[in-house]
């Protein structure tokens, strides 16, 4: 089984991805600012049910080929790592779309709507799928076998993390439109800073180790 410290090191690492703005986050927000915290909700729940079939099919893939193979494994490694650190330059290069996010307008929706609008998003996010195939296998530990179930134990930490991170941006979002539509800076600055870290935490799963 995963030993806790792997646990506790995705768990951070799943707070990290998920907290930076990304399809689904901005599409919560977008969500909460033109038709409400219900229906925000809604596509939350859905969201993480379509991050979940995400979780599974990685799992079963990429658990299976990490096991038959240590080049794979490096290979995902550095590719991971390196797609870290560009996701933290887009974030800083695009943090005004943060701002922009505030701007938009769609029509209502019903709740059962607003879920299967937030699996679609959740499903086909590539910024989850990403960070699922390339970095989750680095927590993993190959000499306690199961690397499957494994990777379906730490995975499911994701669509749980995004659950509580996204319902809180629909409540943020709800709650200080005015606050953070009175200052496009203050939007920004969570995406640049957002940006920094993500840099930082590519950096480190290129030079850590893994523990066989």
């Amino acid at each position: 089984m995963v030993p806790l410290s792997h646990l506790a090191g995705f768990a951070l690492t799943a707070v990290i991805i998920v907290a930076i703005p990304g399809p689904s986050v901005l599409f919560t927000i977008s969500r909460a600012l033109t038709v409400g915290r219900r229906s925000a909700l809604a596509t939350v729940a859905g969201n993480e049910v379509g991050l979940l079939g995400q979780v599974i099919a990685t799992a079963l893939g990429m658990g299976a080929l990490v096991e038959a193979s240590a080049i794979a494994y490096s290979v995902v490694k550095y590719v991971g790592a390196a797609y870290i650190v560009l996701l933290g330059v887009q974030a800083i290069r695009h943090r005004r779309a943060m701002a922009a996010a505030l701007e938009k307008r769609v029509p209502a929706v019903r709740p059962l709507r607003a879920a299967r609008d937030g699996f679609v998003v959740g499903v086909m996010n590539p910024k989850t799928i990403v960070v699922l195939v390339t970095v989750m296998p680095a927590y993993t530990v190959p000499s306690q076998g199961h690397l499957p179930l494994q990777m379906l134990v730490l995975g499911v930490l994701l669509p749980l993390t995004a659950l509580v991170l996204d319902s809180v941006w629909a409540f943020v979002a709800g709650s200080a439109r005015e606050w953070f539509a009175g200052s496009p800076k203050r939007m920004a600055a969570i995406g640049g800073t957002g940006g920094l870290v993500m840099i930082g935490l590519g950096a480190s799963i290129a030079v850590s180790g893994r523990t066989e």
